[in-house]
């Protein structure tokens, strides 16, 4: 199968620039995002041996402890890079584009999407991303959707210490004016996403009984200013159990949801 069409900055960031196997084990920020991931969606799981559907599912993150726990995975991802190197953690692999998926309709138990609506910033092309995943999940199984916080950068690069700089200061005034980001400096082409505004379009494409959830809480970025600044793994500290314990006493007060790196949304198809 051939790779499907990408912006050549989304394939040259993922192929060349950066290890994505890396982003959620090596800082506590993103082992942050991984262990609060984990807990929410394990509310949502059926049991194991499920069939899970990973769309844009990198190089097998989740997936792996998916599969660990029992269930039947097949991941797809637009890169090749990626879809090679998930092929060592035991899940089946395909490349693919999650606005156009291969799998027959009601299939799969559950459908993740928790990569794919980070680099569509076209709306149409979220809701085909999302329409694929309604379509392909069985009656009543479980589709989970991950975007971008629209206000990320700011609180990241205010952890880098990087707002000292004019030319930073405008490209980060540019995200959170206009939700994307071109991918021509720094990282990728992206979309930021507000937390209704995620919340809608999972809705708007069939999904019920949905929830919307900051992943990491609001002091993910203490986490990453302290790695910064001092060279330092932090999560096996104190630092970063409190970071967790801050998430989750966060989840009831949707005014904390802007607070968080990333956004989940999750919902189930009606059952006929």
């Amino acid at each position: 199968m051939s790779s499907p069409e990408l912006a050549p900055e989304i394939v040259r960031f993922y192929s060349d620039t950066i290890n994505e196997a890396d982003r959620l084990v090596t800082s506590a920020d993103g082992r942050l995002e991984l262990l609060r991931t984990q807990e929410l969606l394990r509310r949502y799981l059926p049991a194991a041996p499920a069939q899970v559907l990973d769309v844009g599912g990198g190089t097998g993150a989740h997936a792996q402890w998916l599969t660990h726990d029992g269930y039947s995975v097949h991941l797809i991802d637009p890169i090749p890079r990626h879809v090679e190197q998930a092929k060592q953690i035991g899940c089946t692999v395909e490349l693919g584009d999650a606005r156009q998926l291969s799998a027959a309709d009601n299939s799969y138990d559950v459908v993740l999407v928790l990569g794919p609506l980070y680099h569509l910033p076209d709306q149409a092309d979220r809701y085909k991303a999302l329409a694929e995943a309604y379509r392909v999940v069985k009656p009543g199984g479980v589709v989970a959707a991950a975007g971008i916080n629209r206000y990320a950068s700011l609180f990241e690069h205010t952890a880098f210490a990087h707002l000292d700089n004019d030319r930073l200061q405008g490209s980060i005034a540019k995200i959170l004016a206009t939700a994307s980001h071109d991918g021509k400096k720094g990282f990728t082409v992206a979309y930021f996403h507000r937390g209704e505004e995620l919340h809608n379009e999972v809705r708007d494409v069939g999904l019920t009984e949905t929830a919307l959830f900051g992943i990491e809480g609001p002091t993910w970025a203490l986490l990453k200013a302290v790695e910064q600044h001092t060279g330092e793994s932090i999560t096996e500290t104190s630092l970063f159990t409190s970071a967790l314990t801050a998430s989750r006493m966060a989840e009831p007060y949707p005014e904390l949801l802007a607070a968080s790196s990333h956004l989940l949304a999750v919902g189930r198809k009606p059952r006929a």
